[in-house]
């Protein structure tokens, strides 16, 4: 059954993507940085709606960074780029994270997991397997991208294996070519990268082909194009055909604060060498075939209620309740610390307790986050403020670099609503420094006379223009409080800006907070 597709496909940040086909099923892996459980692997059944269907770890490998211990982070770190590949009966994710310097392998007979953890000898930026009968290579590297042939257990380099210098982009001013994805197609191998433009910062897809890993590679660029969107091009991600002998690419674009986008890209070949879009663009509507009528989608955000739906099976409830129990839509900001997490699934309350000393909101634990969805979207959620201490804050957040947040605080003894936030001293993409220590400023602070409080934030993506307001509900009616935050997509995080539902304490540990009937709203008219 044919349907037209709407670019972008997809209007969440999901960057860096890679994709498979398995039979007729579909498979997506994309970035998760900082946030646990993460490698999150999505799953379609016609290229263009995509539903969660496992996390391939809980936890990577318990440092204090990873914990938010010891004063340390890893934002803007973790696992990147991830390599999606399934051979002879088992699924492989690869990937590198970039606080621990290591590449990781895990494998799987079941893309629902479990997955087995193990390493690759040897840190190998944005790598991509390729499996080529009894051979396997790993392509990478950053403006010099590389091609290394593995062992056959894939621990690492093979003694005396294939390792040589595919394509260079040297003397590049901005982005050489990373980004590898490597394929062998009808007896030739096609490198594809990204790189930026030399005179001027844009995106840009390329692909080499040659007739052997060790053959030359000779290519260029495949697509340059913004969409008409702000300069942002189209790069980075993945091919694959379809059960009916087409092809697609599924490559992300920069939307601003809320992150990097997948657009789908239908591809043709001409004389063994790929040709992208339409004309040389990304065409806004593609026909594709539906696998599957009628199927239902769970859909990548949604609001919560705390409570445990029941009578799933225990297939359908692990899928479903992915993220430590909680649905599978949530992920933490860093690897959770749990005995500080309740969930009264009768009386609908998630209790998040404090259990250290933060300066700042980032330095919280147990952010609990959803990605914000673009153009635009709010997400409001009711906190229980009883049982907070002096100092602790409580509430919702838009969660990055330069996160703003309104929430309760206590005050001399006294419960107040509040905003601040962390303003940016730039907007280009390098990080500021040390954004982690850097303090934010209160805009605005109301006492209120009860303690529990209905917050809300509302984002505003459209043509970059990257705007949250924060507001508490009072006797019925919505009050903006504090200042409207500028949402900046930088290098410190390097995610798209995601709602938080966090507590921290800056005087004494010991204090929580509940949270009760969260809801999210998508393409929803922003108030003025």
């Amino acid at each position: 059954m044919e349907q037209k597709a709407i670019n972008p496909i997809m209007r969440l940040d999901y960057p860096d993507p890679d994709v498979i086909r398995v039979g007729d099923i579909y498979y997506m892996v994309t970035t998760t940085m900082h946030f646990m459980p993460g490698c999150e692997i999505l799953r379609s059944y016609d290229l263009v709606h995509w539903e969660h269907v496992s996390f391939v770890f809980d936890k990577l490998d318990h440092t204090p960074g990873q914990c938010l211990t010891e004063g340390r982070n890893i934002y803007g770190k973790g696992m990147w780029a991830a390599s999606l590949r399934f051979h002879k009966g088992m699924y492989y994710v690869c990937f590198v994270a970039n606080d621990t310097g290591k590449t990781y392998l895990y494998t799987s007979k079941n893309i629902e997991g479990p997955w087995k953890k193990s390493y690759i000898d040897g840190f190998y930026h944005d790598a991509s397997l390729l499996f080529d009968d009894d051979k396997v290579y790993l392509a990478y590297g950053n403006t010099d991208v590389y091609i290394t042939q593995l062992k056959p257990d894939l621990s690492g380099p093979l003694e005396g294996g294939l390792h040589r210098l595919a394509v260079s982009d040297s003397g590049h001013p901005g982005l050489g070519y990373e980004g590898s994805h490597f394929y062998k197609i009808n007896g030739k191998y096609y490198l594809f990268l990204i790189h930026s433009l030399r005179d001027r910062w844009m995106r840009t897809e390329a692909c080499f082909v040659a007739d052997s890993p060790d053959g030359e590679f000779a290519g260029g660029d495949v697509l340059v194009d913004d969409r008409g969107y702000c300069g942002q091009g189209v790069a980075q991600g993945g091919i694959v055909d379809t059960p009916e002998g087409k092809w697609y690419a599924i490559l992300f674009q920069d939307h601003g604060a809320v992150g990097r986008i997948p657009v789908l890209i239908p591809v043709e070949w001409k004389d063994g060498y790929p040709v992208f879009g339409e004309n040389g663009e990304v065409p806004i509507e593609i026909a594709v075939l539906d696998g599957k009528p009628g199927y239902h989608y769970e859909p990548l955000t949604q609001s919560d209620d705390f409570k445990l739906e029941k009578n799933l099976t225990s297939a359908a409830q692990k899928q479903k309740y992915g993220c430590f129990g909680l649905k599978s839509v949530w992920q933490f900001n860093h690897e959770p610390e749990l005995s500080l997490v309740t969930a009264d699934r009768e009386a609908g309350i998630l209790w998040m307790k404090t259990g250290k000393l933060c300066r700042t909101l980032t330095q919280a634990q147990n952010i609990l986050t959803q990605r914000m969805y673009f153009p635009r979207c709010a997400a409001e959620v009711t906190v229980d403020a009883g049982a907070l201490e002096e100092g602790d804050y409580a509430g919702i957040c838009a969660l990055q670099g330069c996160y703003g947040m309104v929430a309760v605080t206590r005050r001399n003894g006294r419960l107040c609503v509040m905003m601040k936030s962390r303003v940016a001293e730039d907007l280009s993409l390098q990080e500021s420094p040390e954004p982690i220590n850097n303090k934010d400023s209160e805009w605005e602070l109301a006492e209120i006379d009860q303690s529990r409080i209905r917050l809300r934030i509302e984002a505003d993506f459209t043509e970059m223009k990257d705007e949250a307001k924060f507001f508490y509900l009072c006797d019925g009616v919505w009050k903006q409080i504090g200042i409207t935050q500028k949402l900046v997509f930088q290098l410190d995080h390097f995610t798209g800006c995601r709602f938080g539902l966090f507590v921290y304490a800056t005087e004494i540990i010991g204090g929580k907070a509940g949270f009760m009937d969260f809801e999210y709203h998508k393409d929803l008219k922003i108030k003025e």
